[in-house]
């Protein structure tokens, strides 16, 4: 259940982006969340969930309102993956406890 989980976690937001960068192609081709095709590129290798959200509460007027709270957690969730990881080093048999 716990490698799923991580799995999930993983590819989840990405297969997400893909999904929708293949059903809703103008978000993310005609440029009318993104300008260009490397800020997608780079949020689908380094930050899915903040990527994914910002496509998501895209609007016409832009990011406005409440969509900074969807945004900034999107980015919560993002750290919280990566420091998540980090954690799980300690558990890694033969991983040094402390760097010198």
């Amino acid at each position: 259940m716990c490698c799923f989980l991580m799995v999930l976690g993983f590819f989840g937001p990405r297969l997400a982006i893909l999904v929708m960068w293949l059903t809703a192609q103008g978000r993310f081709l005609m440029n009318q969340a993104f300008q260009g095709w490397l800020l997608p590129l780079l949020g689908f290798i380094f930050l899915p969930w903040t990527t994914l959200m910002y496509a998501l509460v895209y609007g016409v007027n832009g990011i406005v309102g409440f969509d900074w709270v969807w945004l900034a957690l999107a980015v919560a969730l993002d750290v919280a993956t990566y420091s998540g990881n980090a954690a799980r080093r300690k558990s890694v048999p033969g991983y040094p406890s402390s760097l010198p």
